[in-house]
């Protein structure tokens, strides 16, 4: 079905779907790859009209989907699973074009949003409720009564760049599954990879009609989205000050945000430090740490800080940085040159503040490298904002406690994690950090698309994951008959 999009030097052509139909437009956006700088796919531009019109059509539609059986809907998913499978080399190459995905990870992710779509299709046999005593209390009296989930109508997805297919699973599959309307808004980056994955969701021989909308654009077009009185759910990953936004607009909506993190981890001085290096330089280094729970804050007790700083700057040395189309690359660019910039100048600040660069820090072939600095205090700025960045700080502590606070003291609180063989602290850390997630012995990158995702303070409101997601995209009704 995509093979034409294999080669690397073609460019690829995202349409609109105001619900089931495409749409063209003469006015398009360039998207120009990270790595090389050619134009490897366009989008349409849209307006604030443009959502409007998707909207109203997914009102519309979203009657009929709440009428829609759920066989179908499971089947829809189901379809939609097998053949993003099928044509998993045709999207990974995809990804490698629009956000320079090294290539094995952009397969990874390609399996990752098929997995996410098929356990969907298995939480949707546990969509149900529960009957209610109503008799349970001498003011109370003998009924029917229980309470069912309903799908909420029109849900708003909106997507970011760093995992720009199966974020927009994580969104779509839930609201659609759940038998919802959806207009989704990718990311400007990267909007030929959403428009691969909703042609596979509206051509589906299973699909609802006129369910799922794409439109591309930034604010204009977001603002419309949010605004809007027709959707009843606003799902949205990106950054805090776009969520702010969101929210502040919205109005009386459910909005569901999963932003920022300053991700953490404690090494203790029990933990295996050669398996804990090895973690956390795949943890901070990763889709170039552009990652909401990327690595970025190592606290290491300070009997073990120099070894484990040595095994680190090692760890990090081994890997490959270079084209996201060779098979052994482990890191390509930063999405932009803006961003990489920005990496630039936290480093210079921080060395000028006193820390060392003990790995990367210079360019390598115009890629920002995998950057370990030492000697990190609690003041420089790149340990108290997020990076984004293939940027990691090591920081000495004195003990847990001492670790732990730090940890704490961030606006953030998405994932941390520990390295320790001591199970009492094992025990205290899971009452102590105050995120959405804690890892025991692994990075807190790690995450399974069953699971449930979110975190605390501004690292957003709500949870992901198709269980949870689903609770998100239905509201419930109580039904009692006397």
């Amino acid at each position: 079905m995509f093979g034409i999009f294999d080669s690397k030097t073609e460019v690829a052509e995202a349409k609109i779907f105001f619900g089931s139909t495409q749409e063209s437009r003469e006015e398009k956006i360039e998207r120009k790859s990270p790595y090389d700088g050619k134009v490897v796919s366009t989008a349409p531009v849209c307006s604030g009209e443009d959502a409007q019109k998707a909207l109203k059509i997914a009102q519309m539609a979203s009657r009929e989907a709440k009428k829609s059986l759920l066989s179908q809907r499971i089947k829809w998913l189901e379809d939609v699973a097998m053949k993003l499978e099928a044509e998993k080399e045709a999207f990974a190459m995809m990804l490698a074009k629009e956000v320079a995905k090294p290539i094995a990870f952009a397969r990874i992710e390609v399996e990752r949003c098929a997995e996410t779509i098929k356990i969907t299709a298995m939480e949707l046999a546990n969509l149900h409720g529960e009957t209610i005593p109503t008799d349970l209390m001498p003011s109370g009296k003998k009924t029917t009564a229980f309470f069912r989930r309903e799908p909420v109508g029109v849900v708003v997805a909106i997507t970011p760049f760093n995992f720009p297919l199966n974020l927009v699973a994580h969104k779509i599959a839930p609201a659609l599954g759940a038998g919802n309307a959806v207009v989704l808004k990718p990311t400007p980056e990267a909007p030929m990879s959403a428009y691969m994955l909703a042609q596979l969701f509206v051509e589906s021989p299973y699909a609802v009609q006129d369910t799922l909308s794409v439109v591309y654009g930034d604010a204009e077009v977001g603002s419309a989205l949010v605004t809007s009185d027709i959707p009843r759910v606003i799902s949205f990953t990106g950054s805090v000050p776009v969520g702010n936004i969101i929210t502040k607009q919205a109005g009386i909506k459910k909005v569901s945000l999963e932003l920022g993190g300053n991700a953490a981890t404690y090494i203790d001085k029990s933990a295996d430090l050669v398996s804990a290096a090895k973690r956390c330089a795949y943890g901070a280094f990763y889709n170039s740490g552009q990652v909401c729970i990327s690595l970025q804050r190592i606290y290491v007790n300070e009997d073990v800080y120099e070894t484990f700083a040595e095994l680190m700057a090692e760890e990090t040395q081994k890997l490959k940085v270079g084209s996201p189309y060779d098979e052994d690359t482990f890191m390509g660019p930063l999405i932009d040159e803006e961003s990489k910039h920005r990496a630039k100048s936290w480093v210079a600040s921080a060395k000028n503040e006193g820390a060392r660069v003990i790995a990367g820090g210079d360019e390598v072939n115009g890629i920002f490298p995998p950057t370990v600095m030492a000697d990190v205090t609690d003041e420089m700025k790149i340990v108290c904002e997020e990076v984004f960045a293939p940027i990691v700080s090591l920081v000495s502590v004195r003990d847990y406690d001492t670790a732990i606070g730090k940890m704490n003291d961030s606006p953030f609180g998405l994932q941390f994690s520990i390295f320790t063989n001591d199970l009492k602290l094992v025990q205290r850390f899971i009452d102590d950090a105050e995120c959405g997630g804690v890892v025991i012995n692994d990075i807190p990158t790690l995450r399974f698309d069953v699971q449930p995702y979110g975190g605390a303070k501004l690292s957003g409101v709500g949870r992901e994951g198709p269980k949870w997601a689903l609770e998100e995209f239905t509201e419930i009704k109580s039904v009692v008959i006397c």
